[in-house]
């Protein structure tokens, strides 16, 4: 398909149904559902594509859903949308607020969801034209807040035989008609620790009688992450915050056992795969010197999104095709973590950002993610379905160029 053919066939598609598109949104964002008890949610995706005599077929867990469009031949490409909402407040003031007390879409999963399926619809009149180059794969992802739904698509065998896979992420640091897009890591690794410290307690007029547990805590909260920046590549922007810390209940009693807890997030793939083991070294190795006993509990959160070279250059073309040069954006990484890294651990894919915020008026505040004041400019769902559409088929083109309009000059996107 040449370059102005599909942008006229995707502009004439959207002319007819963008505000479909937008109503479906609202209703998402009106009935918000959290990590696998998207019921509804799933429901309504499933109508939409079995009125098409399309056959999706449900996760075991009963919520998500994966959906094929086109040939049983050939390559096969995926575009992944989240589902599920957040435990928190709706705060605006929007006829589409959340009907949900305590959840909400603050995170964009709803207009996630709304540009793959508004993708999938026309790429199955793609299909039923004759003109879809193999198989394209809807994947309608539960949890991915939780974390826990990229596996479960993984294990539910949502991905066998997917060549590649794609997705995008709201961004409201960026204007309703940009693509983000940058080469290598995009976000970060993000796993838990907990640090639980353990030693004969005795009175603060004793210290020399007893482990002193507290001050133990304290060099331990403050030499690993010290340690850590000199035994780990600062290229791989690794880090340990904590964000908890409790032990002792009287002033003048050493306690006998305390807790840390923090976060690890980290760039880099090797990096994150050696964590748990050097965490374990350099905290028993400070514990030892003040007579405590430490136990680690390290829990696996998700590995740091790198998007693939190819991948991000197949991205880069679909958008220079449909939507113009202009529309590219390089965008930085980010310490959030991103369960769509699972799937590239084994399938070449990429993860976009999608541009939300207002362009008119210029004044508008930033209505930042995970926050109850969340919300979009609805502009930006006709790109994102512009984007999915036309990036699924030109990966199915192999990375062929045929017929582009436009050239761009590489946006240092690395």
């Amino acid at each position: 398909m040449q370059g102005r053919d599909l942008r006229e066939q995707l502009s004439a598609f959207l002319a007819r149904r963008e505000r479909e598109f937008i109503e479906f949104r609202r209703d998402l964002h009106m009935h918000p559902e959290l990590a696998f008890a998207e019921h509804r949610t799933t429901q309504r995706i499933e109508e939409r594509l079995t009125a098409l005599g399309l056959k999706p077929w449900r996760l075991p867990q009963g919520t998500g859903l994966v959906c094929d469009i086109g040939l049983e031949e050939g390559p096969v490409v995926a575009l992944r949308a989240d589902i599920d909402a957040l435990p928190l407040n709706d705060e605006k003031d929007v006829s589409y607020r959340s009907t949900v007390p305590g959840v909400v879409h603050a995170c964009g999963h709803d207009v996630h969801t709304t540009v793959v399926l508004a993708a999938g619809l026309f790429l199955a009149q793609q299909a039923r034209a004759g003109a879809l180059p193999g198989r394209v794969r809807l994947v309608f992802q539960p949890a991915e807040e939780l974390p826990g739904g990229a596996r479960e698509v993984i294990n539910a065998g949502g991905v066998d035989g997917v060549d590649r896979i794609f997705a995008l992420h709201c961004d409201p640091r960026l204007p309703a008609g940009q693509v983000g897009l940058r080469t290598g890591p995009i976000t970060a690794a993000c796993d838990q620790l907990m640090v639980r410290l353990s030693g004969p307690g005795g009175h603060t007029a004793r210290p020399h009688l007893t482990a002193d547990l507290v001050y133990a805590l304290g060099k331990i909260v403050t030499e690993l992450p010290a340690a850590l920046s000199r035994r780990v590549d600062p290229r791989a922007g690794f880090s340990l915050v904590w964000g908890r810390i409790s032990a002792g209940s009287a002033p003048n009693a050493i306690p006998d056992d305390g807790v840390a807890e923090g976060t690890v997030r980290c760039l880099d793939d090797d990096a994150w795969h050696a964590a748990p083991d050097l965490i374990k070294e350099l905290l028993d190795s400070v514990a030892a010197a003040y007579g405590v006993r430490a136990d680690l509990d390290y829990r696996r959160g998700v590995p740091p999104t790198v998007n693939e070279p190819g991948s991000v250059e197949m991205l880069q073309d679909a958008c220079v095709r449909v939507l113009g040069a202009q529309a590219v954006a390089a965008t930085p990484q980010s310490l959030g973590g991103e369960d769509f890294a699972w799937y590239l651990e084994n399938t070449p894919g990429a993860y976009a950002r999608l541009g939300t915020h207002w362009t008119a008026p210029a004044d508008r505040p930033m209505l930042d993610l995970h926050r109850g004041t969340f919300d979009i400019d609805e502009r930006a769902i006709a790109v994102g379905v512009q984007l999915m559409a036309a990036t699924a088929l030109t990966a199915l083109w192999e990375g062929v160029r045929p017929g582009a309009d436009e050239q761009v000059e590489d946006p240092a996107l690395t």
